[in-house]
Parts: structure tokens; C-alpha cells; sequence
């Protein structure tokens, strides 16, 4: 393994602008909140898209919902444990700092996602829970285990487990899937790509010292920026696609449209840079910052006109 370990009295050090450690800030960081946080939202706005659920019903599945990701990023941590001691960012985890034994994360990613599917198929629908928990098999077995360590299409294929939330929350409303659901399926599997690639070019380093093939070190910086650029024309069709079927209106189409080229003008401006020879990083993090706010406006967009249409 390379790199430096911290020790561990730097790893749970009290900071002036760093809490000092517990067990309930741990269990709560395995379960990555910041990046939950935009998965409940393309969870409930498809729900209010596709109906007029009851908040008893949009709380059980927003809880399910957490818990099922949470327990899929605790077991994520817990296979990664390796290389999150190797990456910068990922040093201060619960396992790398020595603050939790990988069993047990283990344990409480497994119980998450147990407690998760007990509680969709028992209060919600037996279909919703089943969706909940391939999703987090996407994300364990597909993802993690296989494609992180051996492919550059890591993300492409990976993917598609952060694109699960969407047929989450409308089949617990609806208690089925359509082509309305399979289509936001297909938006977030999509706009992935572009979103982490920004990432992974901003990591580049970070990625290489932990032997993750991302696709900047196998393809290079420029193919990965023209993948990017493919990925989002194709997601712009895919976004005016719930328009054209007739399940969303005008205010649907026109947030659709204007965010979707916003973030297609910053990775037009990321790939020009590129070629000019110039500084591209700031633009690559405009577009790694702006993708995740891209995506919780367009889902919020749905439940919008969806209210303003009923």
C-alpha cells in the first residue's frame, strides 16, 4: 500500500473547525448524508410527480430511503477500506482513522439495509422495496466489488444504482413502473458520467495512488472531456422525453432546457480550456458543483408542474 497513514492521534485530533469524533457523528458519516441528500430528492419529486402521496407515506420512504443508501455507502466504505487509507480525502473515514473496525461497518450497513427492506415491503409496497434493495446491490456487488478496481466504465455501468431512487419513489406511489418512471431512470443514469468524470479529473491524483482505473488515467483528460460532452447531449434528449410523452407541461420543458445547457455550456467551457493550453479547473469544478444542483432542479421542476398542472 502507498502513501503515508495518519496516525492516529491526527486522524481524531479536535479541531477549532473540526468536532471532535463520536460514535453517532460516525455511524452518521458511513452513511454519507451529503450525497443521500440528492438521492431523497429524486426519490420524493418523482412521488409527487406521479401522484398526490400522503406525507406519512412520502416520510416512510424518504426513512426507507435513507437507510437503504446509507447502509449501501457503510459496506461501500467497509470494501474500500483499503484505498480510502491511500486517498486524501477519504483518510479521515471511520475505518482508515482506526475510530471503527471494518466489521463493524459492516454490520451496520448490512442491519441499514435490512431494516430498509422490511420497512418498504411492510408499510409501503413489496415492488418499491425490491427496487430499493437492487439498488443497493448495484451499488455493492456491481459497482464496488467489480467495476471501481477494473474498468474505466466504472461509472457508466455503475451508475445506474444512483439511478434507482427515481423508480423508487414511483412505484410507491403508483405501485408499478411505466415509461414515464424507466425515463427519469435513464436521466440520472446519464447525467452520472458527466458529474463524476468532473470529478475523477479533479482526483486524478488521488485516483492513481489508489490504482482506481477512472477514466482520466486511462483515456486521458481530453477523451474524458469529450465523453462528458457526448453524455450531456444525450442527456438533454432524454430530459425533453417526459415532455414529449405528455407526463410533464411547458414549465417541465423550459427547466429542462435552460438548466441543461447551463451545465452544457461549462463543459463547452471545460473542454475549450483544454484545448487552449489554459488553467481547465475551475471550470471542471463549476461543472462537478453545478451537476449536482442540475439534478435536483430538474426532479423539483417535475413536481412543480406536475402541481401546477393538477
Amino acid at each position: 500500500m502507498t502513501g503515508v497513514p495518519l496516525e492516529p492521534a491526527t486522524a481524531t485530533r479536535p479541531t477549532l473547525d473540526r468536532p471532535a469524533p463520536s460514535l453517532s457523528r460516525d455511524l452518521i458519516a458511513l452513511t454519507k448524508p451529503r450525497i443521500i441528500s440528492l438521492l431523497l430528492v429524486t426519490t420524493a419529486a418523482p412521488m409527487y410527480a406521479a401522484g398526490s402521496p400522503s406525507l406519512a407515506l412520502v416520510a416512510l420512504v424518504m426513512l426507507g430511503g435513507y437507510l437503504m443508501a446509507g447502509g449501501a455507502n457503510a459496506v461501500n466504505m467497509y470494501l474500500d477500506r483499503d484505498i480510502d487509507d491511500v486517498m486524501a480525502r477519504t483518510r479521515l473515514r471511520p475505518i482508515p482513522s482506526g475510530r471503527m473496525t471494518p466489521q463493524q461497518v459492516l454490520a451496520f450497513g448490512v442491519a441499514c439495509a435490512l431494516a430498509a427492506t422490511w420497512m418498504l415491503a411492510r408499510y409501503v409496497n413489496v415492488l418499491t422495496a425490491a427496487l430499493a434493495l437492487a439498488g443497493f446491490y448495484f451499488y455493492v456487488f456491481i459497482y464496488t466489488r467489480w467495476l471501481k478496481r477494473s474498468s474505466p466504465q466504472n461509472i457508466v455501468i455503475g451508475g445506474a444504482a444512483g439511478a434507482f431512487p427515481p423508480l423508487v419513489g414511483w412505484a410507491a406511489v403508483t405501485g408499478s413502473l411505466d415509461i414515464v418512471a424507466i425515463t427519469l431512470f435513464l436521466i440520472v443514469f446519464y447525467w452520472t458520467p458527466p458529474h463524476f468524470w468532473a470529478l475523477a479529473l479533479l482526483k486524478q491524483v488521488d485516483y492513481s495512488r489508489a490504482g482506481v482505473p477512472m477514466a482520466p488515467l486511462i483515456w486521458g483528460e481530453r477523451e474524458t472531456m469529450h465523453q462528458m460532452l457526448w453524455y450531456t447531449l444525450i442527456l438533454l434528449v432524454l430530459t425533453a422525453l417526459p415532455w414529449w410523452v405528455g407526463a410533464f407541461g411547458l414549465v417541465y420543458l423550459i427547466s429542462a432546457i435552460v438548466l441543461g445547457l447551463l451545465l452544457l455550456g461549462g463543459i463547452v467551457q471545460m473542454l475549450r480550456a483544454a484545448r487552449a493550453g489554459t488553467p481547465w479547473t475551475g471550470p471542471a469544478w463549476w461543472v462537478y458543483k453545478y451537476s449536482l444542483l442540475y439534478l435536483a432542479l430538474l426532479f423539483v421542476a417535475m413536481a412543480v408542474d406536475r402541481a401546477l398542472g393538477a
